[in-house]
């Protein structure tokens, strides 16, 4: 193995008489590719967290807890400690009055073995339909930083794939002006290329 002395960094933009122009394309290049890849995720990432934070905060202000009656027992047998858990539950149908009076039926989850006309705590929009519990601040926060990261490595992903393609042609781009080159000084030396 040939000692290659020290790393030089930022040796395509010194002086430097084999320095081609095609070393300081490929420096620039690799530069607003990576500067642009960063900028693109942060700010893609930044952009979606923020609009998941704030959907997810509308519906904490605009979903109500109402209480809805069993319209029939739910299937099953009752469990024999209090509070079941979540994967304990199955489907039954209820019914409820929406904040306008109107009268709504359907189907959510309960222990097994509730009885028609247990008052249970369904979710409701504006509009009086179902909805699942709202997220807790603490909740939509976490949900806001994951749905974030994987936009921002999503958008990140095009520059970034971009710079690499133009960095490939530019480097066969090289290897041939390498070739034509090498060819040509071993024609002045008088030796066969090849």
């Amino acid at each position: 193995m040939a000692f290659r002395g020290p790393k030089v960094w930022l040796w395509r933009w010194r002086r430097n008489p084999l320095r081609r122009r095609a070393d300081v394309v490929e420096a620039w290049v690799v530069l607003g590719a990576w500067a642009l890849t960063v900028l693109a995720g942060v700010l893609a990432g930044w952009v979606t967290a923020r609009s998941v934070e704030d959907g997810l905060a509308r519906e904490r202000v605009e979903w109500r807890a109402v209480a809805g009656r069993l319209t029939e027992q739910a299937p099953g047998k009752a469990s024999a400690h209090a509070g079941a858990a979540s994967g304990d539950r199955v489907w039954a149908k209820v019914d409820w009055t929406a904040p306008d009076g109107s009268a709504h039926a359907g189907q959510v989850r309960v222990a097994p073995g509730s009885t028609a006309g247990t008052r249970v705590t369904i979710w409701t929009d504006r509009q009086g339909r179902l909805v699942t519990k709202p997220t807790t601040a603490d909740q939509a926060r976490v949900r806001a930083a994951l749905v974030g990261v994987l936009a921002g490595a999503g958008a990140a992903t095009l520059p970034f794939a971009g710079a690499r393609v133009l960095r490939t042609r530019l480097e066969r781009r090289r290897t041939d002006q390498w070739d034509t080159d090498w060819a040509r000084f071993d024609a002045l030396r008088g030796k066969p290329t090849g």
